[in-house]
């Protein structure tokens, strides 16, 4: 009878560890892709106006899993409004640990997804790459580069710029994930800005 009041109580710790480890930030229960639908608007030397209605649909997929973490493709997709040019928002893959949200910033990114998703503990990530924190706060500069994650309620926001007007934004909400995407390039040359307006699974 002690033997398997350990075990259950072992088990139960277990349990919670493993609860405990996905990050509260960016998470999901299985690899199916999870879809959500954003406006906003957009601007450009290209675009007449200041600014347009902008949509798109955002495909989150946990595409593996580590005992420490996983790793997550974020993607635009369906992106649409009157531009004379449509806009592309390039694929972004991140490394979500219990405590860190990591932009997985290399050339080959099979290659490196295989690699990351083979060890035991996590590796050491850059400073200029981190994108989400689940305690603190976090301050970091890299050249003209300025970049500041805060906590906010339920929400992690990163925001980096540049003198030159640059910038990116990314908010990340409890339970939900990505809420919030922007960038810019220089005096309103480009850019963008993506809400979250609903969430479902992928078909």
């Amino acid at each position: 009878m002690h033997d398997r009041r350990v075990a259950i109580l072992t088990v139960s710790i277990l349990l919670t560890r493993s609860a405990y480890a996905a990050n509260p930030f960016l998470a999901a229960p299985d690899d199916k892709p999870v879809t959500a639908e954003f406006r906003g608007t957009e601007w450009g030397d290209n675009i007449s106006q200041e600014e347009i209605p902008l949509t798109a649909r955002l495909v989150t997929t946990r595409v593996a899993k580590m005992p420490w973490g996983a790793i997550f493709k974020i993607e635009f997709a369906n992106l649409q409004s009157s531009a004379p040019e449509p806009r592309k928002i390039e694929p972004e893959y991140f490394v979500a640990t219990d405590d860190r949200i990591v932009l997985l910033n290399e050339e080959n990114i099979p290659a490196a997804i295989n690699r990351i998703s083979a060890l035991d503990k996590p590796p050491q990530f850059e400073a200029n790459e981190i994108y989400g924190i689940t305690g603190g706060s976090f301050n970091h500069e890299d050249g003209l580069w300025k970049t500041t994650i805060r906590l906010k309620g339920d929400l992690c926001v990163y925001e980096a710029s540049h003198p030159s007007g640059h910038f990116k934004k990314v908010v990340w909400k409890k339970g939900v994930g990505l809420v919030d995407h922007a960038s810019g390039y220089g005096a309103r040359a480009d850019g963008y800005r993506l809400k979250r307006t609903t969430a479902r699974r992928a078909s």
